[in-house]
This record gives C-alpha cells, structure tokens and sequence, in this order.
C-alpha cells in the first residue's frame, strides 16, 4: 500500500512507538507506590497519533496506517526484544537463539496494537464531529487501551515462562491500564489539544471540528 509523504511520518512513528514500547515493558518501575513499567508512559503516543490521524485524513487512512505499521512493528519489536531481552544488552549473538518469551511479547503487541488502535478509531470517529474537541480522544482512550492492555498482557503473559507474569498478569493488566488512564487523560490527551489547536490556527487556519478531513 502506497502512502503519502505526511503518512508516512505516521506510519514510522507508529513503528518507533511500538518497538520502544515492546522494550520499555521489559523495564519495571514504581511510581508513586504503584508497581508498573516504563512501557505505561510510551505507548500512549500511538492513541495521540492515531487520533490526530482520525481528525485530519479520516478514518480509512489511520486503518491503513495501522495495517501498513504492523508487520514490520512485530519484526522489529522481536529483533530489538531479543538483544535487550529483560531489559537489558543481550548482544547481536542472542539473536541465533529463538526467545518464545520476546516473541510472545512481540506478538502481543501485534494483536493488542491492532485491537487496540482500531476500537479507538471506531469510537474517536464517532465522537469526532461533537462541536468540543475532547470528548472524542478522551472516550477513545479509554476504550482502545482497555482492549489494548488486556489482549497484550494476556497474550503475552498468560502461562508463560516467567513464573511471577504468569501469577500476576491479570492484577497487573488492571494497574497498567489504570495508570495509562490517568496519563493518557491528565497528559495526552491535553497533548493532542494543543496540537489540535496549533495545527487549527498556524497550519489550517481553520477549525477542525467544521472540516471533515484534509483533501
């Protein structure tokens, strides 16, 4: 699939947003008390981007921005997974030895990605042309990363290799979600109004909300 130059930039940021993240869930932290991963505070760029997507090429362009970015997302999330296996520097070597833990992370990612991305293009577009800005990246948010978070964590984690993900997964699918709720609605999505509005005023000179898409 052909896509143009400002899609383009889309879809690589897709792809960098996504492996980052597949690597920073490997990277426990604690937070005000609360026990996540650094992968909480990344992943969040993607609804913010997709979201601007909706806004100004529609629907059927972010879908196809999403299909085009999850192939090579998954092969560069398993490539970059298995040399920083745990977080940590595993070396070129680690790739001539097949990880079933990375890749479950990889694949994952794949499907919650597409889970994910796709629920909060549904609900974003039908939220879109309300005349305030908000309530469409805020209802998306909280739809696609609730799909996102639980398929990702139960695909990734659900019996696997490492004995406390397996035990906990569930608990802490339901923390993760929880704080990228909180980021996502106190962070981001103020993020995407501030470029909603510069996009409106220096770029556009136009309201977004009055316009379908960019022809």
């Amino acid at each position: 699939m052909q896509l143009d130059f400002p899609l383009r930039r889309l879809f690589l940021f897709h792809i960098f947003i996504i492996v980052l993240s597949n690597y920073a869930v490997q990277i426990p932290i604690t937070v005000l008390g609360i026990e996540t991963t650094v992968g909480t505070f990344t992943f969040p760029f993607v609804f913010v981007t997709t979201d601007l997507t909706v806004r100004l090429y529609g629907a059927k362009k972010a879908r196809k921005v999403i299909f085009c970015a999850m192939i090579p997302a998954l092969i560069a999330s398993y490539i970059v997974g298995t040399i920083f296996a745990f977080g940590k520097y595993q070396g070129i070597e680690a790739l001539g030895t097949f990880s079933i833990f990375v890749f479950r992370i990889a694949a994952a990612s794949f499907g919650a990605y597409i889970f994910g991305q796709l629920a909060d293009i549904l609900v974003f577009q039908r939220l879109r042309q309300l005349p305030r800005w908000w309530p469409a990246p805020a209802a998306s948010s909280i739809f696609g990363n609730l799909l996102d978070t639980f398929a990702f964590f139960s695909i990734a984690f659900y019996q696997c290799v490492d004995p406390y993900m397996a035990a906990n997964w569930v608990s802490l699918a339901w923390v993760d979600y929880a704080v990228k709720l909180i980021v996502c609605l106190a962070i981001f999505v103020p993020i995407y109004g501030a470029f909603l509005a510069f996009l409106s005023k220096y770029v556009l000179h136009r309201p977004l909300n009055a316009v379908s898409t960019i022809a």
